[in-house]
């Protein structure tokens, strides 16, 4: 069940990200360090994006959920990522997506520059 609510957050959440002309360089990259859930484009820097879904206003913000040990795991995934595909000198930055979903509906945030690399 928890499976599958992330997944139609994820498809929301690159939806929104389309529409505010963001473009999806990949999704659900994995590595051997993890797994980014979205990787994008947009003006210029390469946008690594964590989506975080919740079901309802109690369960609190998905924000909350990027504690510091993720942060780091995605600054690792991310230099992975941008080593690889050749990108290391091309501006990046760290955005969080939260999907809060009420009666079936959902509220998304984008929250840019959500945490630096160091």
């Amino acid at each position: 069940m928890r499976r599958l609510l992330g997944q139609r957050g994820e498809a929301a959440a690159e939806a929104h990200l389309l529409g505010k002309g963001y473009r999806i360089l990949a999704r659900n990259y994995r590595c051997p360090f993890g797994e980014l859930d979205l990787v994008a484009e947009e003006s210029g820097a390469v946008v690594f994006i964590e989506v975080k879904t919740r079901r309802g206003a109690r369960a609190g913000s998905g924000a909350d959920a990027i504690t510091p040990h993720k942060r780091l795991r995605l600054i690792r995934l991310a230099r992975y990522y941008l080593t690889v595909s050749g990108l290391a000198t091309v501006p990046c930055r760290f955005d969080v997506v939260t999907l809060a979903v009420h009666r079936g509906r959902a509220r998304v945030e984008i929250l840019r520059n959500a945490f630096q690399a160091g």
